[in-house]
């Protein structure tokens, strides 16, 4: 299923919008709920641990809180993908400049060998092109699972059951139709349905005014 927009899961400015008021608690659940995963992979990506990775998560959501009362979404200015992979990235430098800190306090207070600080060698560099690339990965993945995760809720459970053993466990339609006491021909017509479900959810989660 390709991608082509540049914002791929979804802007929506009207959820946006609703964020200006910070006592709006369901939107911000559903904000949270769309980009805490896209957020926590790209900062384990990137060479943080789960600890470090949950504060990256925490303290952009905390930057994204601040910039709301005064944000104002405009394409021609830069995607909102673009800047919220900026506050990621400034959150994830701020973890290993932390983690550097931390580092140095302990050898000098430990007289640790050299060896024992955390290496950098296999660390992304948060400034790098190849953090963009980590992030689009990553967005795109988050956008495919936060339009099947709504899906889910509006599609027969037995049919999305075919769906997801033929097509993401890549199961036989045979064995699927065994398994679940189906003609195979309801296997395919599931694949066919969630299918069209999932192209129409990820339409309506791009667009922006949705």
């Amino acid at each position: 299923m390709a991608m082509e927009d540049d914002e791929l899961i979804p802007t929506r400015v009207t959820l946006l919008n609703r964020l200006k008021h910070h006592s709006d608690g369901a939107s911000w659940q559903e904000f949270f709920d769309i980009y805490w995963k896209l957020i926590y992979g790209v900062a384990r990506k990137a060479g943080l641990n789960d600890a470090e990775s949950q504060d990256v998560v925490q303290e952009t959501m905390i930057g994204v809180a601040k910039h709301m009362p005064g944000f104002a979404y405009d394409a021609k200015n830069g995607s909102f993908k673009a800047w919220l992979l900026n506050l990621t990235r400034w959150r994830i430098t701020d973890q290993f400049r932390h983690r550097r800190k931390s580092s140095v306090t302990s050898l000098e207070s430990e007289d640790s060998a050299a060896s024992e600080i955390p290496t950098i060698e296999a660390i992304i560099d948060p400034a790098s092109d190849a953090l963009e690339k980590i992030w689009e990965a990553e967005w795109q993945q988050n956008l495919l699972e936060a339009a099947a995760s709504r899906v889910k809720l509006r599609v027969d459970p037995r049919t999305y059951q075919l769906f997801d053993f033929y097509v993401k466990k890549e199961w036989a339609p045979e064995q699927v139709a065994t398994t679940f006491s189906v003609p195979v021909d309801q296997v395919y017509l599931a694949k066919h349905r969630v299918l069209e479900m999932l192209k129409a959810e990820v339409a309506r989660i791009e667009r922006p005014g949705a």
